[in-house]
């Protein structure tokens, strides 16, 4: 099977990260860990040729099939895969806009059920990453650990004994550990007390970025939050560090929703409905639309407003709606003005299947 069929039917089988479950799924869509490691005797990417990062793949990939933590997967070589199925495993949240950018002499693993990926020289030689639903970022550290530690027994890391896991950006020495979130805070937004908490967050050493990490936008009020540094504390305290301010984030968003609904109940309510009325009808809707129109269902699910859908169809909706996901989805590519009726009819298409359960 060639990489773009796969990569179709991966779009019609949406990733189990999305399914509403979990602690705090309300706010949290999912949980991350991601370990950058790289491998003794090679250069570190940026400084590697196209030959030595052909040569580290040859290295690095065969390990994908020893390791009895992995359980299966394939290994897909970037110079199998077009643009649009680059955009794809980006809008997944598979491999980043780094890795888009480095042309051939890259690769992705990805595990059973999407839990377990491993991007190769993007920035470091290995990117391994552990996703789950809601907010559960010990379960992906514990996966991700038992994986790393079976790797290390087969390939040899750079690693130094004052500093740690030595890696091409200096903020990943260390662990090599980033811990973040995706967290949907509409509440905070319409009350305008985003920017405070944001600032806030900064201080005690944690970073926000848009829906797909650094370097882009933050879309349908979704933010992904992440330790900024990795030296000087254990993967324990960072992890731990950011579940605790994660909790309160939490926090701050019920009593925004809470106050939201005791001041303005009738605004957030034809808010929430006017949304709904828009999705089910509409028959031309950009990307942009229907985020921050799924956004306003999502509010509306977490306050008890509606009950024509659901978290996990919201937030498959999230994801699949996306440009290249409705291309791999209907196995052609299409322009923008076709993309837009087509997502309309696709937006209709699930809630009118699910209005009918």
């Amino acid at each position: 099977m060639t990489t773009t069929k796969i990569f179709e039917e991966m779009a019609s089988s949406p990733a189990p990260w999305l399914s509403g479950e979990g602690p705090d799924s309300f706010a949290v869509l999912s949980s991350r860990i991601r370990l950058a490691r790289n491998i003794s005797e090679f250069p570190f990417p940026p400084a590697a040729d196209m030959e030595i990062r052909q040569r580290i793949m040859e290295f690095v990939s065969p390990a994908f099939d020893k390791a009895s933590t992995l359980g299966g997967g394939g290994f897909y070589p970037s110079d199998t895969m077009d643009g649009l199925s680059q955009k794809f495993l980006m809008e997944r949240h598979l491999i980043s806009p780094e890795f888009m950018k480095g042309g051939a002499g890259r690769g992705i693993y990805i595990g059973d059920q999407e839990k377990v990926s491993i991007m190769l020289n993007e920035e470091d030689h290995i990117r391994l990453q552990v996703i789950s639903s809601g907010m559960s970022l010990f379960d992906c550290w514990e996966i991700a650990n038992k994986v790393d530690d079976e790797l290390s027994g087969l390939v040899e890391f750079d690693f130094d004994n004052r500093y740690g896991y030595l890696t091409s950006c200096p903020t990943n020495v260390g662990t090599g550990l980033r811990a973040s979130i995706l967290i949907h805070l509409p509440g905070l937004v319409l009350t305008r007390e985003i920017d405070n908490v944001l600032n806030r967050i900064s201080k005690v050493g944690l970073v926000v970025r848009g829906f797909y990490g650094e370097g882009t936008d933050v879309l349908g009020n979704l933010f992904q939050i992440s330790n900024q540094t990795t030296l000087g504390r254990t993967e324990e305290e960072i992890i731990d560090s950011l579940t605790k301010v994660s909790a309160q984030i939490i926090e701050y968003e019920k009593d925004a929703q809470e106050r939201l609904m005791r001041e303005a109940p009738e605004m957030i309510e034809d808010k929430v409905w006017r949304s709904y009325g828009i999705l089910t009808n509409a028959r031309v809707l950009t990307s942009h639309e229907v985020m921050n129109y799924l956004s306003a269902i999502r509010f509306g699910l977490s306050l008890g407003l509606i009950d024509k859908s659901s978290y996990k169809e919201i937030n498959e909706l999230l994801v699949i709606t996306q440009p290249a996901h409705i291309q791999k989805y209907y196995s052609r590519e299409m322009d923008n003005t076709e993309r837009d009726m087509v997502r309309a009819d696709l937006v209709r298409e699930r809630f009118n299947d699910s209005g009918d359960n």
